[in-house]
């Protein structure tokens, strides 16, 4: 019986990769330091699975020159199980990508925060008190500057504590009176792909929004009480203002801590500043249901901060609609 076989080749590339070997029924790994790291294990595999394998060396084990070896089996079975085992060790063998956490929110004050809006400005930070559900106001129970930074409990071994301090719009429920009260809120810095996972605490009937790049607006709206079989719309809660409804009604009741985790992938322009793709929420999980997914949106979805269009941009949240606090706000950047 003919042995079917595959071959592993690593000449020095920087980027491991899989290829098809020409006039020969096997796999060819590309990559001098994968096949220093694949050696030693597969060796041992190979020799303690009897005569089901044979293996040949092929060339010299040097830096500059290329080397493979090949690996034999009557078995197809087992030539896929360890053609599978390869695999594994090259996932496993390429790093993963570095990210960095902002945490834009420092716990005490609005440091780092910009505001947009000709109404009054009703930004505070303090701890806020829960409210009933059929309340439409919030209210701070210790108000001010430096008041409970760093309180609550580590989610986990080297992540940072989680905050009880907030960012608050101390907007009255009332915020359509005249004279009109409240502004939007935004980072001084920029950012451009992302994920940005943030708590926020909405009181009955409230409406807010977290604007990507402070252009593109996934709603905060309290949608909680809608019946059974409501229609859902892009002004709903979750919804992406202007562009796509939520996939489910995930809204937590009023008065309680809702979760928000949104992967976003910035518009991307060429070197004459063409635009060559629109931006795009990847996914939108709102208190642990996915909402949306693969979302292209062409343009601004309206009420941004300067309603163009560009690379980066900053992290909003809507103050011009009523009452909201926000916490644990946390930006992964590549």
């Amino acid at each position: 019986m003919r042995a079917e076989f595959f071959t592993l080749n690593s000449p020095p590339h920087p980027n491991p990769c899989l290829k098809r070997p020409q006039g020969g029924a096997g796999t060819k790994l590309l990559s001098h330091k994968l096949f220093t790291h694949l050696w030693s294990p597969l060796f041992s595999l190979l020799t303690t699975a009897g005569d089901s394998f044979r293996m040949g060396p092929v060339g010299a084990f040097q830096w500059e020159t290329p080397h493979c070896f090949t690996l034999f089996s009557k078995n197809t079975m087992k030539r896929n199980l360890l053609l599978l085992i390869v695999m594994m060790f090259v996932l496993g063998s390429v790093p993963a990508v570095a990210q960095t956490v902002k945490r834009p929110f420092n716990g005490t004050d609005l440091t780092g925060w910009k505001f947009s809006g000709g109404w009054e400005n009703c930004w505070k930070t303090g701890i806020v008190r829960p409210t009933a559900t059929t309340a439409t106001s919030l209210e701070l129970v210790t108000p001010g500057s430096g008041q409970g930074q760093g309180q609550g409990q580590r989610q986990g071994q080297g992540q940072a504590p989680r905050q009880r301090t907030c960012m608050v719009n101390m907007v009255p429920d009332n915020w359509t009176k005249e004279p009109r009260k409240g502004v939007d809120i935004y980072t001084e810095e920029k950012f451009g792909d992302c994920t940005v996972k943030v708590d926020f605490l909405i009181p009955r009937s409230s409406n807010s929004g977290v604007y990507l790049m402070g252009e593109y607006e996934v709603q905060i709206n309290d949608c909680f009480a809608r019946p059974s079989g409501y229609e859902l719309s892009p002004g709903n809660m979750g919804g992406i203002w202007a562009n796509s409804a939520p996939k489910v009604n995930a809204t937590g009741q009023p008065g309680t801590w809702q979760t928000y985790e949104i992967e976003f992938v910035a518009p991307k322009f060429d070197a004459n500043g063409k635009k060559t793709a629109n931006a795009l929420f990847k996914k939108v999980t709102l208190n642990g249901y996915v909402v949306q997914e693969n979302v292209e949106v062409p343009e601004p979805t309206g009420g941004g901060v300067t309603g163009q269009e560009a690379a980066t941009g900053p992290l909003m949240f809507q103050g011009n609609h009523g009452p909201v606090a926000i916490r644990n706000i946390e930006i992964t950047v590549p």
